[in-house]
């Protein structure tokens, strides 16, 4: 063979074995066009997403390297520190309802609509939807939880005191405020006052605004102000159940609310569903002895979640699958079952897992009142100064609680303190 052929076999060679290495994966090799994972972190507080879930997520997708934080102590302070310093942000993370807060700074996050939300926007309730959305009609939070409100109260200590005790007769005659208000007189009657309607004056406010489609501020951002018929209403009736004697005086998150709850003094009052778990806790004596109604005045939402993903992701098409998986209807109704969550998802109201009958609520199934709840909460606009608001106004009432402080002169001196705030 001449020197001329036996170059030209040995290039041939050398392109098919180019060729070969190109299209095959030796043992051990890494082929980055292919095998590489995305990278994706999740920051979320206890039981807000259920850990097996998590784990479940992670065999459902196995192009995503995910890793989940679950985050102590003051959650929200930390991811404010963390937007501030620019660094260590997560890809994904969690938001509670105080979500509006968050809305100044929507440029640190993704347009949950340009990645494919509204796709799957039927599925969900709209006004849950909505309070993801920010006044510039940017979505940065998608749904989680919700906490539609209702009636808890003691069947057994209203039957005493000669009130219905069947969940729909309860729903029928304490239909308002008023006839709550009343019921709670026919209570501290037959108990000789050692029995009260409800806990604590913050409690009554909250739950009565809950139930407004106009609160504090216009989606424009400007204040409505203190006169207001939904702050009006729901400051002169927490007062009025104050003066009546219908408070038990005791805070929620403490061991005076539990032991109250435990000992049978106080008979009822209007919260979220996710209040059943603190309940069942705190008054485990009362097992059996509590149902659920719906709430006089109308229905409410208290708490909910949702989640975001940050600008600084480098993968923000996979991280909204990813969520939009984690909160698919059945995921949220699988949630529902292990943390108690309530759907955000009414597709699945109507599944049995929604129905089944609770022990602690005699036999009740209080699926059905929560979902029907969540079914007609007003369409409310928070904004971001709400919290601000909302807090001065229930610190104040608390002193007419706590200090017997004259209601007039606190409110008073409450709009000036939102005036002044407003003002900064």
């Amino acid at each position: 063979m001449n020197r001329r052929r036996r170059t030209c076999w040995i290039a041939i060679i050398m392109v098919c074995v180019l060729l070969i290495s190109g299209c095959s994966i030796w043992p051990g090799q890494d082929d980055s066009a292919s095998s590489k994972k995305v990278a994706l972190t999740l920051w979320y507080w206890n039981r807000s997403i259920d850990d097996k879930l998590i784990a479940k997520a992670k065999e459902e997708f196995p192009n995503i390297e995910l890793t989940a934080q679950k985050i102590g102590g003051d959650f929200k302070a930390k991811l404010k520190t963390t937007l501030a310093a620019r660094s260590g942000e997560p890809d994904i993370v969690a938001l509670n309802d105080w979500i509006m807060e968050l809305f100044p700074s929507e440029d640190r996050f993704y347009n949950l609509y340009d990645l494919g939300a509204g796709e799957v926007e039927d599925q969900y309730l709209p006004w849950k939807w909505k309070q993801g959305v920010t006044p510039n009609g940017q979505m940065i939070g998608f749904p989680m939880d919700t906490g539609p409100t209702a009636l808890f109260y003691r069947a057994d200590l209203f039957k005493e005191a000669g009130l219905p005790s069947e969940p729909e007769q309860v729903a029928r005659q304490i239909d308002n405020w008023d006839a709550y208000a009343a019921a709670g007189e026919q209570i501290k009657e037959k108990f000789g006052g050692k029995v009260f309607l409800t806990d604590n004056i913050g409690s009554v406010y909250n739950q009565v605004l809950s139930q407004a489609a106009e609160r504090y501020f216009r989606p424009d951002g400007s204040f409505i102000g203190m006169d207001s018929p939904a702050v009006r209403k729901s400051w002169d009736t927490a007062v009025a159940f104050k003066e009546k004697g219908l408070l038990a005086n005791a805070d929620g998150w403490t061991p005076t609310w539990n032991a109250a709850m435990n000992n049978g003094e106080i008979a009822s009052f209007v919260g979220a569903v996710w209040m059943k778990q603190v309940l069942q806790e705190a008054a485990p004596d009362t097992s059996g002895k509590w149902r659920v109604a719906r709430a006089p005045g109308g229905d409410g939402n208290n708490g909910g979640s949702f989640l975001s993903i940050l600008k600084s992701s480098k993968h923000p098409k996979e991280a909204f699958e990813l969520i939009r998986w984690l909160q698919s209807p059945e995921n949220q109704l699988e949630q529902y079952q292990t943390l108690n969550l309530f759907p955000s998802a009414p597709g699945v109201f109507d599944k049995p897992a929604m129905k089944e009958e609770e022990p602690f609520f005699g036999g009740q199934a209080t699926g059905p009142v929560f979902a029907e709840s969540a079914q007609h909460v007003p369409d409310a606009f928070f904004g971001e100064r709400y919290p601000s608001v909302h807090n001065i106004i229930t610190r104040r009432l608390n002193d007419i609680a706590k200090q017997n402080a004259d209601p007039q002169q606190v409110w008073s001196d409450t709009v000036h303190r939102v005036e002044r705030a407003l003002q900064r």
